[in-house]
């Protein structure tokens, strides 16, 4: 499966078309002045999340003051499933429309970016993207997308509080996590060493999914192989080490008493309160502690989920969506896309975003910056970026093979109700269907 947070929380609102408000009707251009003063409109869609269109209109009126001929027409669709059929149908009837949101990776190859987007190659900005982004935005050579937002990594969230009462430090080996571990549920008041929400399945992937930097420091064409069938959880060493990971929190007695049927809000106010230790979890639920606990910005940090080489200790990556121009936008309105895209990954477009909110983790721009007012979870994420070798991508941008089983199975190893092992054989039976309906070889 794609690992992203699910639905729960987050409305769903109609499809509707914003026009922004800061553009007066005679920015917008008449009929009658149009063609004197050169105003083109161009229209952006992106997904109807309350976060997206904040972040999407913050982005047009900023580009807007600075482009006054170029008004950006906001434009929202349903995510998920129903989101990717419609992007799917408007691109293959030629429907659409002028600049887009999508994801990066398999989803972005499965749109046949070749034929239906256009190539931004050669671009200037290309050359200032990180190369993390630019690999899940690039088909046959070519680069087809700006990023939107900011990187997501799969990590540890941790108490600094409990941290520095107990006198630890951050562990770059999966034995120091245990043994930092031992210490705190040994230090009593009632801290759960490790936070588990498993009443929301998709957060008990972590362990696994997020451990992806250390497979392929380890095993470093695994995601090949495994697209080609010629690798398995079961029987990788490397990767196999999720489930067993996941399994040894259980075993130790290290989760939250209520692990089973504790959901996401609970484990964020079980961490902010400094009732909880450790949390792994993606990046982008921060955004949503600090809501409710403003203090978590300063008493939450990170670090990446450890392995057993503290020499090849590093992060791995979800990457921001991506914009995308299609093929069919052509003209003045094409020259005014290909403006709009320059700006979005300028630091001037990574400024606007942070207007909107909280960035998830570092932008994948060269030159931009999160900021003095940005969580300190979050800037524990800019080193690894910052330093070479020590970031990844997680498999799902490196490989279209995932099944859609793994978080049950995932909750299944760390309630002590399926071995490590055994869980790992049968989500390799899980994908295999999925690979085979995709038409891989191999499968």
């Amino acid at each position: 499966m794609r690992f992203r947070p699910g639905a729960s929380g987050l409305a769903l609102l109609a499809v509707c078309s914003l026009t922004l408000a800061a553009c007066s009707a005679g920015s917008l251009g008449s009929s009658d002045d149009a063609g004197g003063s050169g105003a083109v409109e161009i229209t952006y869609l992106t997904t109807n999340q309350d976060q997206d269109v904040k972040e999407a209109e913050q982005l047009a009126k900023d580009f807007h003051a600075k482009n006054s001929n170029i008004t950006v027409k906001v434009e929202t669709r349903p995510g998920g499933t129903e989101g990717d059929n419609i992007i799917k149908t408007r691109l293959s009837t030629g429907d659409m429309v002028d600049v887009f949101n999508y994801n990066t990776g398999s989803l972005f190859n499965a749109i046949a970016p070749q034929k239906n987007l256009l190539s931004v190659n050669d671009e200037p900005w290309v050359a200032n993207l990180d190369d993390n982004f630019k690999k899940t935005v690039t088909a046959d050579g070519q680069v087809y997308g700006a990023p939107v937002g900011g990187f997501m990594g799969g990590a540890v969230l941790y108490s600094i509080p409990v941290y520095e009462k107990l006198g630890l430090k951050v562990p770059t080996t999966w034995a120091e996590f245990m043994a930092n571990n031992a210490k705190i549920k040994a230090g009593g008041g009632g801290v759960a060493p490790v936070i588990q929400t498993y009443g929301e399945t998709w957060t008990s992937q972590l362990f696994v999914l997020g451990d992806f930097h250390n497979v392929s420091a380890a095993e470093p064409d695994f995601a090949d192989k495994y697209t080609k069938n010629q690798a398995k959880y079961a029987t990788s060493p490397a990767a196999l080490k999720g489930f067993e990971h996941t399994q040894a929190v259980h075993d130790a007695g290290y989760e939250n008493k209520d692990f089973a049927s504790a959901k996401l809000p609970d484990g964020l106010k079980m961490l902010a309160t400094g009732k909880g230790a450790h949390y792994p979890i993606l990046s982008g639920v921060v955004a949503n502690m600090i809501a409710t606990y403003p203090d978590a910005a300063k008493t939450v940090g990170l670090f990446a989920l450890p392995g057993d080489d503290a020499s090849k200790n590093g992060l791995t990556l979800w990457t921001p969506g991506g914009l995308y121009i299609p093929k069919t936008t052509e003209g003045d309105k094409l020259d005014a896309a290909k403006k709009f895209l320059a700006f979005v990954a300028s630091p001037d477009g990574c400024a606007s975003q942070t207007k909107a909110g909280a960035p998830t983790g570092p932008y994948a721009v060269k030159g931009c910056t999160l900021g003095n007012d940005v969580p300190r979870a979050i800037k524990d994420m800019q080193p690894y970026l910052d330093k070479p070798g020590a970031s990844s991508l997680a498999l799902e941008f490196l490989s279209p093979v995932k099944g859609p089983s793994l978080e049950q199975i995932t909750v299944e190893v760390g309630s002590g109700i399926r071995k490590a092992k055994d869980g790992a054989a049968r989500y390799d039976e899980d994908v295999k269907k999925q690979a085979q309906q995709l038409g891989l070889a191999g499968w």
